[in-house]
């Protein structure tokens, strides 16, 4: 089944280029199924798990987020307590320094983390990112190809949930970290602004 863990390979550090096209060909498969860009209204997400919900966006019968278009990012699979998002940095994330700018890292680590957490709730649930903590470790360019930002649980608990994530290369290099902390609550009260 796509998005299953078995899709979710580790990285192979002896063989990047054999991890590079199993990505391209894992985002080729996902894009063919990809619904347009949009979002889900409340009675769809509260009628789904939050892993049921992020499996529904994979298998393409739930729309794409628009900022994952806006920044061409997109889920790759996910599982209980585990999501992979894929970017590949282009010169339009570039900031005037000739770069990629620290918003893109953490956009693609902000997504992983919080569907992490989501992929931990029940129907009628719903989370909010509250604390996003990103450290850089590296430069990304338009050479460096496509990245994936690996995200996993540390906690979920009944108002708030944790996770962690690594954005690395086919080669396993670590561009870099980051943390997060997430309010859960039910779908028909609205999270404090």
């Amino acid at each position: 089944m796509p998005g299953s863990a078995a899709d979710l390979k580790v990285f192979d550090m002896t063989d990047a280029e054999a991890t590079l096209r199993q990505w391209l060909d894992e985002e080729a498969d996902v894009r063919s199924r990809m619904a347009m860009s949009g979002v889900a209204d409340r009675t769809q997400l509260a009628a789904l798990s939050g892993l049921d919900f992020l499996r529904s966006i994979l298998n393409g019968d739930l729309p794409a987020a628009p900022m994952a278009v806006t920044l061409d990012y997109l889920l790759i699979g996910c599982e209980r307590g585990r999501a992979v998002f894929q970017g590949t940095p282009k010169r339009e994330h570039y900031n005037p320094s000739g770069s990629v700018h620290g918003g893109y890292f953490s956009t693609l680590l902000d997504s992983a983390l919080g569907c992490a957490v989501h992929t931990c709730l029940e129907p009628g649930q719903g989370y909010a990112t509250i604390e996003l903590k990103v450290t850089l470790l590296r430069a990304l360019t338009d050479r460096t190809g496509p990245v994936r930002a690996d995200a996993r649980v540390i906690s979920v608990g009944r108002r708030l949930g944790t996770a962690e994530a690594r954005l690395t290369d086919p080669a396993g290099r670590l561009y870099a970290h980051a943390t997060t902390s997430c309010m859960i609550f039910p779908l028909n009260e609205r999270p404090a602004a």
